[in-house]
Order: structure tokens, then sequence, then C-alpha cells
């Protein structure tokens, strides 16, 4: 599993222009699955990006938590996080888990964020979606488990 988090001032998810995930400041997560991916994994993420502090306090040091700035996620899947590019120049994506696979662990990723508290909006799995954000600090983090 891997997942792309980028703190945000806001972000937003538009589908054929509808938006259908809408956050004010908090995380942006682009999520991408491999094919051995499951609870443990969905698990460990959830923990360590709902306690992941790196919004600042009142000295400016990187030291709350989501839930003390009162953060929302936007999660968007991303298959493509995935991509191999070591052979030519068009990227292989036989890594990632297959669709079958991926839709069930996206929804249930989502799931246990939201069970913790943290309001969760999401993109559409497999949809071309065209995401609009606004970088805070830029701070981007990638994870993988």
């Amino acid at each position: 599993m891997r997942v792309v988090l980028q703190k945000v001032n806001y972000a937003q998810v538009t589908i054929n222009g509808m938006t259908v995930g809408k956050i004010g400041r908090g995380f942006m997560l682009l999520v991408g699955f491999g094919p051995d991916d499951g609870d443990e994994q969905l698990d460990y993420l959830v923990h360590k990006i709902v306690n992941l502090r790196v919004f600042e306090d009142e000295n400016g040091k990187m030291n709350r938590g989501l839930n003390d700035v009162n953060g929302e996620i936007l999660s968007i899947s991303q298959f493509t996080l995935y991509a191999n590019t070591r052979k030519g120049n068009r990227p292989s994506f036989t890594a990632a888990a297959k669709p079958a696979i991926a839709a069930p662990l996206y929804d249930r990723f989502n799931a246990k964020l939201a069970a913790t508290g943290v309001h969760v909006a999401t993109g559409q799995f497999g949809a071309d979606m065209k995401v609009d954000l606004e970088n805070d600090g830029p701070t981007t983090i990638i994870f993988e488990k």
C-alpha cells in the first residue's frame, strides 16, 4: 500500500464538472494498493495518518495532529502510485492491485479513517478525476507499508 499525503488548506475532486468530495484544512491523500495488501496495511497507515503531527503549534513547530486542528481528509484512489518506469518510457502498472482487489480495500481504508472521527471525503474509484488543492507548506509525505 502506498499513500502520498499532502497537507492542504483546501482540496476538492470533481468528476465530469461535478464536485464529489471537498475539504478545508487537512490532508489530501493519493492512495494505491498492491495485490497482497490487507487489513494489516490499512490499520497501520490509518494510525500513522490520523496521528501524524505536521500542523504548526503556537511556536511554529510541526507538533499538532489532524484532530488538534479539526482537520479533514480527502482520499483519492491512485493506482499509478505503482508505476514501474525502469524499462522504456511507458509506465507499467502490473504491480498495482487489480480493481476487484483494490476497490474494496479503498472502501475499507476510507471507512477505517472515518471510524477515527475524522471527516473523510472521497473521489470515485476508477473515475477520471480532477483534483484541485492548495498545498500548505508545502508538506508532502510518502507512506508505504
